[in-house]
């Protein structure tokens, strides 16, 4: 199968890569096809809506921030990414993650109704050189 979109210009891949996710995205509920791309050397995955390939929510592993993180099993979790120009603004929901079983190729989204999760938890800091 092949998809074109701005970011990787066309994609080839295989049907049996595609995620599904039966209740969609918040926000996207009506596309349920998605699929996991990375790049080499590159920090994110980018979940990638096959049904609108412009769709794509870049994604990061939570597990690498917080090793306590819940989990849910058989299902690695990420939270959504938003990008931003300076590498200090770029923040991670831990609110709402995208949970992904890569075996089954099925996907949920899961909000968690505590505090204790960020919607725009910073990802990078600025290191302070002496």
């Amino acid at each position: 199968m092949k998809i074109k979109n701005n970011k990787f210009g066309e994609l080839e891949f295989d049907e049996n890569i595609i995620i599904e996710f039966s209740d969609g995205v918040i926000g996207f509920e009506n596309f349920k096809k998605f699929i996991l791309v990375t790049e080499e050397e590159g920090l994110f995955y980018w979940l990638t809506s096959i049904e609108e390939p412009e769709i794509i929510f870049p994604l990061f592993p939570t597990a690498l921030l917080d090793e306590n993180y819940p989990q849910e099993e058989g299902y690695e979790a990420y939270g959504i990414v938003k990008l931003a120009k300076e590498v200090t603004d770029i923040s991670i929901n831990l609110k709402a993650p995208i949970y992904i079983n890569h075996d089954e190729k099925k996907g949920f989204q899961k909000i968690f109704d505590s505090d204790k999760f960020e919607i725009n938890k910073q990802l990078f800091v600025e290191s302070k050189s002496e």
